[in-house]
């Protein structure tokens, strides 16, 4: 791989070289690899054939819990949450110790790796939001909660510049991998002012089914907004909104 300089910058392919665009810039790579069928049905490529069994696996579950969580997510990600959202899931495939390699699967792994996943690297939820916090999964009931107590805004979240206000978002989310369905609820503060004035107790209850055997996740985040002329925006289209699982209960 290397990147294209100058002022003329090239996309397709020319001869044996691939010129194309990426987040890093104008890249070229020369055309190779080894021949498809050969890594389908060659016993050497074996653990090639594991890895991208695994690694596909992977994808198809961040794919489901992305699409559960949208409502929260829509407005709280980076432009690489894909791709690092995948790398984790690979971790917890790989933490499968009763499945075979190569049909290691997100049931039988540790989706509890999952926790502190931050969807948003612009702006982190361990780095923007300092109030205290109880997150609680209560699995019998079908309850996911989130409970923050009172707190001074402009002291316990660290807002982006232009921020005026702000508001408290979570998800509880129920996800079955193998069916590839899910049950989630959203709840949402009002858009409270980002100032000296202590917030009332925000109580966040997301109710899934009870007695679930399927894992279970709470998302939390904060949107920002600036007040423009008594109405409020989005500020910065919300690119420092942070949003990150901040428990997850797997079985």
């Amino acid at each position: 791989m290397a990147r294209q300089k100058g002022i003329i910058k090239l996309k397709g392919t020319i001869g044996d070289i691939t010129f194309y665009k990426t987040q890093d810039g104008h890249l070229a790579r020369e055309k190779g690899g080894i021949d498809a069928s050969r890594i389908k049905n060659d016993p050497a490529f074996q653990r090639t054939r594991e890895n991208g069994s695994e690694f596909g696996r992977a994808g198809k579950a961040g794919k489901i819990l992305r699409t559960a969580l949208r409502a929260v997510l829509i407005n709280s990600a980076d432009g690489r949450m894909v791709s690092r959202l995948t790398q984790r899931m690979v971790q917890v495939i790989q933490a499968d110790l009763i499945s075979i390699r190569g049909l290691r699967n997100v049931i039988d792994g540790e989706a509890e790796l999952l926790a502190g996943f931050e969807f948003n690297i612009r702006g982190k939820l361990g780095t923007s939001l300092f109030a205290p916090f109880v997150a609680t999964i209560d699995r019998a009931a079908g309850d996911i909660v989130v409970d923050l107590a009172s707190f001074i805004p402009s002291n316990m979240i660290a807002a982006p510049s232009g921020t005026t206000h702000y508001k408290i978002i979570s998800a509880g989310a129920e996800i079955d991998f193998e069916a590839e369905t899910f049950i989630v609820s959203n709840s949402e503060s009002d858009i409270l002012p980002w100032d000296i004035t202590p917030s009332d107790p925000i109580n966040h209850s997301n109710p899934v089914t009870p007695a679930s055997t399927k894992p279970l996740f709470l998302a939390l985040g904060i949107e920002f907004y600036q007040q423009v002329n008594g109405q409020m925006y989005p500020l910065k289209n919300g690119a420092f909104n942070p949003l990150a699982l901040v428990q997850v209960s797997g079985l």
